[in-house]
């Protein structure tokens, strides 16, 4: 029974590398005899070739385009228009920020959720989805949640996409320096 054992370990062993020994048996990575010894020359020749990526200028066809969250303005805008508030989630690669429940006091028993999904990085009315959720608890475990509409929806709506253009305008003149 062991020798049964170690003959199917062996064998799988035996096939596992005839497999690797057929893919070609080279190893990933580069010969170092074919790129110079100078790193200014290797940096140029990447460059030049669309790999790597630069931080400051550069031609931005070339590599990767990286935008990061300060660099969005509807984004910007929005954290700073419910900065008030505790947030729960916030995930800039999905487009959503949700906030915890928020109350202006403690002993109240009425408390706010929003939730601010992103369609799209362009300033525009379109762009936000905003949903503001109302709990209201006569006890601590009784608790009833609405969704609310109207007002309070458009305010937010209205203060961020004005903020964002501010912020647009701001990096606008910025670049014109």
């Amino acid at each position: 029974m062991i020798l049964f054992k170690n003959l199917n370990i062996a064998l799988l062993l035996l096939v596992s590398s005839a497999l690797l020994i057929s893919c070609g048996g080279k190893l990933p990575g580069a010969d170092a005899r074919k790129y110079s010894k100078d790193p200014e020359k290797r940096i140029a020749k990447n460059i030049e070739e669309g790999k790597g990526f630069r931080l400051l200028g550069g031609d931005k066809s070339a590599g990767g385009v990286f935008e990061f969250a300060s660099s969005n303005e509807l984004w910007r805008a929005s954290l700073d228009t419910i900065d008030f508030m505790p947030l729960a989630s916030v995930n800039y690669s999905g487009g959503i920020i949700i906030t915890d429940w928020y109350s202006t006091d403690q002993s109240s028993n009425e408390s706010i959720k929003i939730s601010i999904r992103f369609l799209t990085n362009e300033i525009r009315s379109d762009a936000l989805d905003i949903k503001v959720f109302n709990k209201k608890c006569v006890t601590q475990s009784k608790c009833v949640i609405s969704e609310k509409e109207g007002d309070i929806n458009n305010e937010l709506r209205t203060k961020i996409l004005k903020t964002a253009s501010i912020y647009e305008k701001e990096k606008k003149n910025k670049k014109k320096k």
